[in-house]
């Protein structure tokens, strides 16, 4: 095996690690602790599972660190095909990072709500929950906007595996795909919420586009390597 190929499937294992940790936070905890239109029911939820809160802001904090070596090890593949486009996978992808980190306050400061802290001694119980829902939907938002960006790493991502050779091209064509449909999903519910709910169906079926990629990784690594471009992209990671 190859230094492509071995790069090729550790991207793979990165990527599997991410996509088995992240929903954790992203769905299933959400899912679990807040009850769309009912502050008093959600914080109910936070206070009798805070556990399970802290263990979606671990997910959180971890599958981002886990995304920074994903990324960066995509990096790497890529640079040889073309580094001002991996340059720009690159930093697209990182600028999500700082964005959870910090919206992960949100989840914090809901916690603290719902428990009533002394210091929050002012506010009677209804303003408490009331706020510690603003907050959890608050973190969704930030959410939102973290999915712009693992939406446009897609791109040059994309065009990098289609212009690569060593990568089936259609798989380039599917992150391409899935580019835009985390752009329409998150750009949706941004500016136009009444419609986000129609438009996250589709996009979640889109972006089932990264899916392939990784399955690929896991398996095959790369393909052979053209003695030529092997070359080229060995002078390219030295």
């Amino acid at each position: 095996m190859n230094p492509i190929q071995k790069t090729a499937r550790t991207a793979g294992y990165l990527y599997l690690l991410m996509g088995l940790t992240a929903p954790i936070g992203l769905i299933y905890v959400p899912g679990s602790i807040v009850v769309l239109g009912d502050p008093s029911a959600t914080a109910m939820h936070l206070r009798t599972s805070e556990s399970l809160e802290r263990m979606g802001i671990a997910s959180e904090l971890f599958h981002q660190l886990v995304f920074a070596i994903l990324a960066l090890t995509l990096y790497r593949l890529l640079k040889g095909v073309g580094k001002s486009l991996a340059r720009m996978m690159l930093v697209l992808a990182l600028f999500s990072v700082p964005i959870v980190f910090l919206n992960v306050l949100n989840e914090i400061a809901a916690l603290m709500l719902s428990n009533g802290a002394n210091l929050l001694s002012a506010f009677d119980k209804g303003q408490l929950d009331a706020l510690a829902y603003f907050f959890l939907r608050l973190h969704g938002r930030g959410i939102d906007l973290a999915t712009i960006f693992w939406g446009l790493w897609l791109f040059p991502f994309g065009v990098l595996v289609v212009q690569s050779g060593f990568i089936p091209r259609f798989l380039g064509v599917l992150l391409l795909i899935a580019c835009f449909g985390n752009l329409a999903g998150a750009v949706t519910s941004l500016l136009l919420p009444g419609h986000a709910m129609q438009v996250s169906r589709a996009a979640m079926v889109l972006g089932f586009g990264e899916m392939p990629i990784v399955i690929w990784f896991l398996i095959w690594g790369a393909r052979n390597i053209p003695s030529g471009k092997q070359q080229t992209l060995d002078e390219a990671d030295s």
